[in-house]
């Protein structure tokens, strides 16, 4: 095979990867059609939404008002998430007692059936949404995963986390979520 021959193999293959992974890559970039990027939202009241739970349910962030909600953006290929997720599964069940809910938005392109088997061996015991774009875009694109925002019993977002942090910046996040809201201030002495 001649030296011509071998480059123009190297170039054509280089370009067909490079098209087949153009869509995912832009989609995992949140980079869409149309799409454009939200001023932070730090501080703001959260964007509601409505997304289909693993068990065919719809479920709205409304429906916590009055809890503190950690709102987490991950996918099953996501090295990073599956390194917090069993962290997110304690802080449940430590801090559900006291108001706190987490809810995992699923972003990727895996089936409904591939996310539930993975969510079950991941042993996660909080609820698991199937993400749309959409309520990715609202959120202010999201570009990084993990993603998580940290909303207080009054609905409003005190932080936002872009990959993964540490397991005891996590848990401020949750106790400064827990800790705001007209919920909170009303049941201090």
């Amino acid at each position: 095979m001649s030296r011509n021959s071998l480059v123009w193999i190297v170039v054509i293959v280089t370009v067909s990867i490079m098209l087949v992974a153009a869509p995912y890559l832009a989609r995992r970039a949140g980079i869409t059609k149309g799409a454009t990027r939200q001023p932070d939202i730090k501080g703001q009241v959260a964007p509601d939404f409505t997304l289909e739970s693993l068990d065919g349910k719809p479920v709205s962030l409304s429906d916590f008002r009055g809890k503190a909600v950690l709102v987490n953006f991950w996918a099953t290929w996501c090295q990073p998430c599956k390194i917090e997720m069993p962290w997110f599964e304690e802080m449940q069940q430590q801090y559900g007692p006291n108001g706190f809910q987490v809810l995992g938005i699923a972003m990727d392109d895996a089936s409904k059936e591939d996310i539930a088997k993975f969510a079950k061996e991941m042993g996660v015991n909080y609820p698991i949404l199937i993400g749309k774009e959409a309520v990715g875009d609202a959120y202010g694109g999201v570009q990084f995963l993990p993603s998580s925002f940290f909303i207080d019993r009054d609905g409003k977002v005190v932080d936002r986390i872009f990959g993964l942090k540490s397991r005891s910046e996590i848990e401020d996040d949750i106790k400064q979520a827990l800790s705001q809201g007209r919920v909170a201030a009303n049941a201090t002495p």
